[in-house]
């Protein structure tokens, strides 16, 4: 039977690198493609999160653990830093400044969207305001840039064809928290990424309406609909690639495991109902079938710690009662998730466990 999905993810949509700082110019290779996003982190140090991609330019820098507005790298007290150019395998890095500091363990999250995208909403009846980025429709991600509305509600397409499970957003201009958006938890609710919060419930981040095939709908905040500036990371579920879903803590050593379909390459987690943050384990720093893989937080800007996850050749397991992960009592989580190789390939083969 045929099974439609991406069979090689990390060489050509997702990947994940290592790199050691030099506190200088460096190119960083072994993506396998041209990202569109990239996500750095020193996983030693007490440095930010360095969000950077094609759309907004680079040098353009956004921190997801921080409510900052994106700020231009190619000037400033230290001089040029951040990435400078993204290449057929890789970005080049300039300077140092929580990128590249001198003998530091990085990490770099990177996504391909690659083919531009724009949308006139008053030619093509799509949306209600003008929108413009990048998308990838074989592997459900979309970088949307757009001028916000505010205090009008708005629809702006975001070029996938199918339905977002999964949107982060970003005022660019102004200071205000990153919000999110979940299938799992609806139109109606909202996280923030730079926060460890349960969020909350309102109207005015995505206008209590779920979003399309074809739009997304924000309402009057400026965290979502930002007069100066907003960019929106959009993602669709992606048979065999991608997933985005909840499960319930469980209170036991014994964890939930999560079906995913497939070996996971990376997974975000974060707690909906108490005070935990946002958990971030990949494949590269945390090797399949260890009880405590490596973990950083998206809205803090501490070190790399350690968490009872397992990643498994179809999805992942909690291995100990733990808040981030499987908190004592009744509690629920949201992930996004994302393959390293498919379970069942496009041949309706399956992949070998390990």
């Amino acid at each position: 039977m045929a099974y439609t999905t991406i069979d090689n993810p990390g060489g050509e949509y997702f990947n994940t690198v290592l790199y050691t700082g030099n506190n200088g110019a460096q190119t960083v290779t072994g993506v396998g493609f041209q990202p569109d996003w990239v996500w750095i982190k020193d996983r030693d140090g007490t440095e930010r999160h360095c969000l950077t991609d094609s759309v907004r330019g680079v040098l353009k820098e956004l921190r997801s653990n921080e409510n900052a507005a994106e700020s231009d790298r190619s000037a400033g007290d230290s001089g040029v830093a951040g990435v400078s150019a993204f290449n057929s395998d890789g970005f080049v890095l300039v300077h140092d400044d929580g990128y590249n500091d001198n003998n530091s363990s990085q990490v770099s999250w990177n996504w391909k969207a690659g083919t531009a995208f724009s949308n006139d909403a008053s030619s093509t009846g799509v949306g209600s305001i003008d929108s413009a980025g990048s998308v990838s429709t074989e592997a459900g991600f979309s970088i949307i840039k757009y001028t916000g509305s505010s205090p009008n509600a708005a629809t702006i397409a975001h070029g996938l064809g199918a339905v977002p499970k999964m949107i982060l957003l970003k005022s660019l201009g102004e200071t205000d928290d990153w919000k999110v958006y979940h299938v799992s938890r609806g139109a109606t609710k909202w996280l923030k990424l730079n926060e460890s919060g349960t969020g909350g419930t309102s109207s005015t981040n995505f206008n209590d309406t779920e979003p399309t095939s074809s739009v997304y709908s924000v309402g009057s905040s400026t965290g979502t609909n930002n007069t100066n500036g907003q960019i929106a990371y959009c993602f669709a579920e992606v048979k065999g690639y991608s997933k985005f879903g909840s499960y319930p803590s469980n209170s036991n050593a014994d964890g939930p495991f999560v079906y995913l379909g497939f070996r996971p390459a990376l997974v975000i987690v974060k707690c909906t109902t108490a005070t935990e943050s946002w958990g971030l384990v990949d494949n590269k720093r945390a090797p399949i079938n260890l009880a405590t893989v490596a973990v950083l937080n998206a809205n803090t800007n501490g070190a790399e710690g350690g968490a009872e996850i397992d990643l498994l050749s179809n999805g992942f397991k909690c291995t100990a009662v733990s808040g981030q992960f499987n908190k004592s009592g009744t509690h629920s989580y949201i992930y996004m998730a994302f393959a390293e190789s498919p379970f069942v390939n496009s041949k309706g083969i399956p992949n070998n466990a390990r």
